[in-house]
């Protein structure tokens, strides 16, 4: 398995984020301490590629959630069916900050998640050799 660490201010209002809007599904929930969670999403179906949702535990913490990337996208959703997806997305409120649009490599609009860190929803027409 893949994790990337994702700040978060909350782990529920995280979680009813990222299943609720974006499909996301709950791998693991575990308690570890009063204050801490091992708490793992991946988009539903997902093989690799899971999240770790990580409750900032101080200031310097606190202060990234949001701006892990300096405003850059961050995280990456790959989608075989780009237009279900990004009419799924809307209905549910993700707020896109770039619309639609077709590059070499595919079709793909950002959104920025619950916390402001931003996304790319993507059809690759083709993976520049990855």
């Amino acid at each position: 398995m893949f994790l990337t660490s994702l700040l978060v201010r909350d782990y529920d209002e995280a979680i009813d984020y990222f299943v609720g809007r974006l499909g996301f599904e709950v791998r693991v929930d575990k308690r570890l301490s009063d204050e801490k969670r091992w708490v793992v999403i991946a988009p539903e179906g997902a093989g690799h590629g899971c999240i770790l949702l990580a409750k900032a535990s101080n200031e310097r913490q606190e202060r990234q959630i949001g701006d892990q990337c300096g405003g850059r996208v961050f995280l990456f959703i790959d989608t075989d069916d780009f237009a279900r997806d990004y009419e799924k997305y809307l209905s549910r409120g993700v707020r896109f900050v770039r619309p639609p649009h077709h590059e070499d490599y595919g079709t793909v609009a950002v959104f920025e998640d619950l916390y402001g860190n931003r996304w790319d929803l993507i059809q690759h027409t083709g993976y520049f050799g990855i």
